[in-house]
């Protein structure tokens, strides 16, 4: 065994080891069902096509990736049981786990691997596509081994921080040969994980049964997982007090019932286990928009919204600005900066009647239509703040509200909108899902990127240079470039630098004890009587 493949193994025990801490002087029970809330559905479970938090935390259940995170932050096994890498970057080699099978019976092999890598990350997963841009083929040589081979260098440690979330392996002989889009898989997946998808219903409820089968022996311990759509906030919080869900992850209730439930013996209130998901509140601009192509008019955007004021006052102080598309947190990577556009609305003023955008009639220099992206609580408080204060700079702004589905296709298929705002989550390494964001390139569509009309080549290059470098000081410092320059452009405003809450019922145990917790496999947890 070597080096690497030991350290895999070290991964792979330490997460089957958080079992046997949690159950010390406790025994483990098996059996039950653990319900949890969501404040939305996205309408598709294929996280092979669709990266989103949304997503993972119902299908990672049912699919699994390559790798996951352990307790420590680090890559651990799961269908991938080691990987080498050859010294120029360019071939990764990965041993797959032997004796898996998918739920419909048939085995899991390297073709499964090849065909989900070229066929749907690379052409349809929304951030997939700028990830595996300079993969060329999926050798496989034998039936458990997968030989990734690349254009241009990978960096290991960036494909394996993003195999975590792009890594989720579908079912060739489900997939192939049919329009992949369409695909009833997509909405009943079917996988490997430790939980068979068993019912849908739109709206309301998906529900997933124990697998018999599962490759992990003894595992997983509970019988069923219950996803419930609850939408209403005063309901998904009574739910929660009642009984009737276990568990809301990703900040699905209300702040201000978040903040309450701290207090709560029968609660814990934290974001341990979503430490892997910084997020931020973004501002996305169309800039085939007229007013909107010019910088000036989007820095002043920039300058005439409050944050400080909106952290304070709307989201309980929980989080700070940002200071770019890199959290603070991103150690490795994070360019030691300031918050590029403090509020300042005279600078706001003057750089409108700059851009030759006077006040006129009631004021009014022009108008837009605002999309929010209602992933949570705070997107609709946030619309409204910048509907406020855009208005006192002499833009109207029109708030235009749609379901999840609705605005996705809106702002990123459709491209209706002037400016948008949800949320963007950093996993780790910006190549994975934050790039992606400024990067021309990406299908028409694909949620959560470049859908703005707006390239540079500059920054283009600083984005594909960065993640083919392969020394780490000077990939830091290309992504130093590339951020002063996507905050001096400012096709998208990461507003706020932020991490998720969850609120878990105690009686729920193994819950939360690996950093991306809430979009892991929950194979080793368990529901007290």
């Amino acid at each position: 065994m070597n080096r690497r493949d030991m350290l895999a193994a070290i991964g792979a025990a330490a997460l089957s080891a958080g079992a046997a801490r949690e159950a010390f002087g406790q025994a483990v029970r098996r059996g039950g069902v653990l319900t949890v809330q969501l404040n939305g559905e996205q309408r598709v479970l294929n996280p092979a096509i669709r990266a989103s938090t949304g997503v993972y935390v119902i299908t990672s259940k049912i699919m699994e990736s390559l790798v996951d995170l352990d307790a420590a932050g680090k890559p651990t096994p799961v269908l991938a049981t080691s990987w080498e890498a050859a010294p120029d970057g360019k071939t990764i080699t990965f041993k797959l786990r032997e004796g898996v099978t998918w739920h419909d019976g048939k085995p899991f092999t390297s073709a499964d691997v090849q065909y989900t890598a070229l066929e749907l990350w690379k052409k349809y997963l929304n951030y997939g596509t700028q990830l595996q841009q300079n993969l060329e083929a999926v050798d496989t040589p034998d039936p458990l081994t997968a030989v990734f081979r690349y254009s241009r260098p990978m960096p290991t440690d960036l494909l394996l921080r993003a195999l975590c979330d792009l890594g989720y392996v579908a079912p060739r002989h489900v997939f192939e040969g049919t329009n992949v889009l369409e695909n009833p898989a997509n909405t009943a997946p079917i996988g490997t994980g430790p939980f068979k998808f068993t019912q849908y219903e739109r709206g309301q409820f998906v529900m997933a049964d124990r697998n018999p089968n599962y490759w992990r022996k003894d595992a997983p311990y509970l019988d069923r997982i219950v996803w419930r759509f609850i939408v209403d906030k005063a309901a998904a919080t009574a739910a929660l007090e009642t009984g009737q869900v276990l568990t809301s992850e990703y900040n699905a209730l209300a702040l201000a019932d978040l903040d309450r439930l701290k207090s709560d013996p029968r609660f814990t209130v934290s974001n341990r286990g979503l430490e892997a998901n910084a997020f931020n509140n973004t501002l996305e601009f169309n800039t085939r928009r007229k007013e909107l192509s010019d910088v000036r008019v989007r820095q002043a955007i920039a300058h005439a919204i409050d944050v400080p004021f909106f952290i304070e006052n709307f989201i309980y102080g929980q989080g700070k600005p940002a200071t770019g598309p890199i959290p603070s947190s991103s150690t490795a990577f994070y360019p030691d900066t300031k918050p590029p556009y403090e509020f300042d609305a005279k600078r706001a003023n003057a750089l409108l009647d700059e851009a030759g955008y006077k006040r006129a009639g009631g004021g009014i220099r022009f108008a837009l239509k605002l999309v929010p992206i209602q992933n949570g609580e705070d997107v609709p408080l946030l619309a409204t703040f910048i509907q406020q204060s855009l208005q006192t700079v002499g833009i109207r702004v029109e708030i235009v509200n749609l379901d999840t589905a609705g605005a996705l296709a809106t702002v990123y298929r459709d491209w209706n909108f002037d400016i948008a705002t949800g949320w963007h989550q950093y996993r780790g390494d910006p190549a994975v899902s934050t790039t992606v964001w400024y990067r021309s390139g990406s299908p028409k569509g694909a949620p959560w990127t470049n859908q703005y009309g707006w390239q540079s080549d500059a920054v283009d290059k600083l984005v594909d240079d960065a993640a083919t470098e392969l020394d780490p000081a000077r990939r830091k410092a290309l992504y130093a470039q590339w951020v002063k320059a996507v905050n001096d452009e400012i096709p998208v405003w990461m507003m706020t630098e932020r991490t998720f809450l969850a609120a878990t019922s105690k009686k729920v145990r193994n819950d939360h004890n690996y950093p991306r917790w809430g979009s892991g496999d929950w194979h080793d947890t368990w529901v007290e009587a």
